[in-house]
Order: C-alpha cells, then sequence, then structure tokens
C-alpha cells in the first residue's frame, strides 16, 4: 500500500472503495487491551456482537461457533466486548481490560 498526498485525497474524506477497512491497522494507539481467558468463556458471541471493529476472532469449522481470540491489530481498546462479556465460570468472565505496556 502506497500512502497518498493530500492533494490525491478524495474531497471530503469520500470513501469511494468499500470494504477497505482491514487494509488499516488501527490497534496501535490503544491504552487499554482485552485479554482473552478461554478457560472462562462460555461462547455466547456476546464480545462478537458488540465489538465495533469486528476484532474477535471467531472459529466457526465446529457444530458451535467458538471465540478464540482477538485481533490486535484492528481493536482500539475501548472495552465494549469486556463489559458485555458475562462472568461465567467461578465469577470470572472470559474478557478483562488491562492497561497495555509497550
Amino acid at each position: 500500500m502506497t500512502l497518498k498526498r493530500a492533494q490525491d485525497l478524495p474531497e471530503a474524506g469520500l470513501i469511494v472503495e468499500a470494504g477497505n477497512a482491514e487494509a488499516f491497522n488501527t490497534g496501535d494507539w490503544r491504552t487499554y487491551v482485552p485479554v482473552f481467558h478461554a478457560e472462562n468463556c462460555i461462547h455466547c458471541l456476546f464480545c462478537w456482537i458488540y465489538c465495533p471493529d469486528s476484532s474477535i476472532k471467531v472459529d466457526t469449522s465446529g457444530d458451535k461457533p467458538q471465540v478464540v481470540g482477538i485481533d490486535l491489530e484492528h481493536c482500539k481498546g475501548c472495552g465494549i466486548c469486556a463489559h458485555e462479556c458475562p462472568p461465567a465460570a467461578k465469577g470470572k468472565a472470559a474478557l478483562v481490560m488491562v492497561r497495555e505496556e509497550k
């Protein structure tokens, strides 16, 4: 991908190529990052439903879709996934937010 100059950008910030968000890694400026604890996950997919960045990785190869991780290249650290994650195993949620140390 080559960067465009300001003169080459469409007027008013129009998106002329639909579906191009996957090409831009936006997860490098967050302060908090979700940590996935698979042993606590009940695979309710609430995190996947509510994630505004489609950063929840789901395996659909089996009988039931299962959360398998987080795409940290696109996750902005908003915390919605952790907020919606219900406490399951021993009262612990599968997704928790922690401060990202770089």
